[in-house]
């Protein structure tokens, strides 16, 4: 019988690439504008990220897209979505009868509240030039900011696990 014997150092290895990016765009048409800049082609997955929190539970938009020629797993994925809970409302006047509304921010990221997106590229063997991905997203006009993250300081590194 042979023994199989897994080291935990080989699951702790990062092996993709994570982009910040700052827009007020929606996440449709920022698919759209970084299908138009790069040989890719992001479309909606139906594997949305779900995320639950103490308020209830939500899920973060996805898109994306596999270079087989390349070897390459791009995934544009939303950081900021909402919770909502409805509460009964305890105040005995005219609105008693309807339902407060709360709506609680919830981040992909926590750590990263400000950033809008995350541009997610895995990487196989092949080899690619983040920092000209990060160029030609620059150019892009209605993107404010993008820049790279430092994937060792991220502390919510299993909400990237999908």
């Amino acid at each position: 019988m042979a023994i199989h014997k897994l080291e935990l150092g080989e699951f702790d290895e990062i092996d993709y690439n994570l982009i910040a990016i700052h827009t007020s765009m929606e996440d449709y048409r920022l698919a759209y504008f970084i299908n138009q800049n790069f040989p890719v082609l992001l479309s909606k997955s139906k594997n949305e990220i779900q995320i639950n929190v103490k308020e209830g539970e939500t899920h973060f938009s996805r898109f994306d897209y596999y270079d087989e020629e390349k070897e390459l797993y791009w995934d544009l994925i939303q950081n900021k979505n909402e919770v909502i809970q409805n509460t009964p409302n305890d105040n005995q006047d005219l609105f008693s009868d309807s339902p407060i509304e709360l709506a609680t921010k919830v981040y992909l990221l926590p750590e990263f509240k400000k950033v809008d997106y995350f541009l997610k590229i895995e990487k196989s063997e092949g080899a690619f030039d983040i920092l000209k991905i990060q160029q030609i997203l620059n150019t892009i006009d209605t993107i404010s900011t993008v820049y790279i993250v430092d994937t060792n300081k991220i502390k919510s590194k299993n909400n990237l696990i999908f």
